[in-house]
């Protein structure tokens, strides 16, 4: 059968591709676990070694921690894991998390003696937020502040929670404690996904561009594709397609392989009538992550675009 793109259709595809779309998700959204490693006295560990094991498979994941202390691991099957952090010298932390999709926080503090208290308070925090337990969290952290009022990741970790019961109120209120205390690239982050939440989109782009200037690069020197990739989706949440194209571009050339910057240029370009280029990038998204959340609508979608 031969297929027609007169002008008509391919307002059509236009139209189902942004409906289709709603609000493009975040970084957040993807399964993966992400964290921050710091000390009793909130100094970011670099080098930690981050051990993620599932013992339902025997699935087993090592990565470090940056400069900045933070690390990432992608990738993950839902389930619960166990974590443990180590850093000769400073001490080891151990936690559990339970990945049910999206973006899992689990931020270690690691410590002797008299941070042990704290340590085993936040830890408690952060595995009763992975549980669903965001009350109890919430209580936790509370604690741990009591100990170190100038506990960031204690107010950043308030905001996460806060969002999880979806008081977005009170997540705005947790965010801007934490970026008082010490800003970070996470806190503003949180707060962009208040105001996408709340459609303040002018708010979010504005903390978006924040975090993104805090983590503008990567320790070898090139952009960070996390930070470029969720300013291009505050973009787009706020209808700047070009601009947002622009961000997703960047993302890609940084990471080749993250598979929702693809998908994301693919919006775009259908929505600048590249339908070509949008049919490459779906065809990109298909294979980088054949069953990511945005699979069914990639595959849909290329099936209407020419090659």
């Amino acid at each position: 059968m031969v297929c027609r793109y007169d002008g008509r259709h391919l307002r059509m595809i236009v139209f189902v591709a942004v409906v289709a779309l709603g609000f493009a998700l975040p970084v957040a959204a993807q399964n993966l676990v992400v964290g921050k490693v710091t000390d009793v006295k909130g100094t970011p560990v670099e080098g930690a070694i981050v051990t993620i094991e599932q013992p339902s498979s025997g699935r087993k994941y090592e990565t470090k921690t940056g400069k900045d202390g933070t690390y990432t691991q992608v990738g993950l099957i839902a389930g619960a894991y166990s974590i443990t952090v180590a850093k000769e010298g400073v001490g080891t932390s151990k936690g559990n998390v339970n990945v049910r999709g999206g973006r899992v926080p689990a931020n270690f503090v690691l410590g002797m003696t008299a941070g042990e208290g704290l340590n085993k308070t936040f830890n408690e925090g952060v595995a009763a937020s992975a549980a669903g337990n965001f009350d109890e969290a919430i209580a936790k952290f509370n604690e741990a502040l009591k100990t170190n009022p100038q506990c960031a990741d204690c107010y950043y970790n308030i905001g996460v929670a806060n969002i999880g019961k979806k008081d977005y109120d009170k997540a705005e209120e947790a965010y801007k404690k934490a970026v008082e205390v010490k800003p970070s690239a996470d806190a503003y982050n949180g707060l962009a996904s208040v105001y996408t939440t709340q459609r303040k989109f002018d708010l979010a782009q504005e903390a978006s561009k924040k975090a993104a200037e805090l983590t503008a690069t990567t320790p070898g020197g090139a952009v960070s594709p996390d930070a470029a990739y969720n300013q291009g989706v505050v973009l787009w949440n706020a209808g700047k397609i070009a601009e947002a194209k622009a961000a997703f571009e960047q993302t890609i050339a940084a990471k080749p392989d993250h598979a929702e910057a693809h998908y994301q240029l693919g919006m775009a370009l259908v929505n600048e009538g590249n339908l070509k280029g949008a049919r490459a990038e779906f065809d990109t998204y298909i294979k980088l992550a054949p069953n990511g959340p945005n699979a069914a609508q990639a595959k849909a979608l290329a099936a209407q675009l020419p090659q």
